[in-house]
């Protein structure tokens, strides 16, 4: 088949970043071993979108982005062409930014990198928030700050607000963005009945007891309301 590749602007070494790595390795086949060194033992081993989500951070945002843009869901109750039309809405309110006479170059840069979690919302929620609610990993290298109200449904000012904002490890992140997790205002986790429980448990998701985060702030629970109405999948219309 035909292929093509390019290679990384800054190459990482995965040694160097296991406690990011380790978590999303999978249980058979996996490219990497647990000391961070190639598995030599594998041939054409698979590389799973949550360990791909978690390279893409350390090795560049850009490759971050392609990799985001690539929607898909781990429950097949929820539907793609859904999916793929969330990609095609931000797009398009990409565009209509680029376009707006009112707004300056970098304030069109900074609301658009605040779509992959960059720039200066990035650097609002770490005023906020100092490491991933559920993981614990603080390493600025190895989180993206995520809207807690979708930024394709934010306007301007919440695109950048840190009240709207978490910082989360990839993994994280995508739960929450897709709607499988999400948090009551006292810092509860829930957990969506349609999530897959198995790739949960390797995603490092405790599912059998309760989990507690710790507690939001007053705009971080106003936030977090909208999500679990707009964004949690529950079962039935939403699943």
């Amino acid at each position: 088949m035909d292929i093509d590749f390019q290679r990384f602007t800054n190459p990482i070494l995965p040694t160097q970043h296991m406690q990011a790595i380790a978590p999303s390795l999978p249980d058979r086949y996996s490219p990497i071993r647990r000391n961070g060194h190639g598995n030599q033992g594998v041939y054409l081993a698979q590389i799973p979108r949550p360990m791909a989500l978690v390279i893409a951070q350390l090795a560049s945002p850009e490759l971050l982005g392609i990799i985001q843009g690539i929607q898909f869901s781990e429950s097949a109750e929820t539907p793609l062409p859904e999916l793929r039309g969330i990609v095609e809405w931000e797009e398009r309110e990409c565009t209509r930014i680029s376009e707006d006479r009112q707004l300056r170059d970098t304030e069109k840069q900074a609301l658009i990198k605040a779509r992959r979690g960059q720039g200066l919302f990035r650097e609002n929620v770490a005023h906020v928030e100092r490491f991933c609610r559920l993981t614990r990993v603080d390493r600025p290298a190895h989180l993206i700050a995520s809207h807690i109200k979708p930024w394709r449904e934010s306007d301007n000012h919440e695109r950048l607000f840190e009240g709207n904002g978490l910082l989360l490890t990839p993994t994280i992140d995508h739960l929450f963005d897709r709607g499988f997790i999400s948090f009551e205002n006292n810092g509860e986790l829930l957990i969506s009945p349609v999530a897959h429980e198995d790739s949960l448990k390797k995603m490092g998701i405790i599912t059998d007891r309760v989990v507690n985060v710790g507690g939001f702030v007053e705009p971080q629970k106003e936030f977090l309301e909208f999500h679990r109405t707009n964004v949690f999948l529950k079962r039935g219309a939403d699943a």
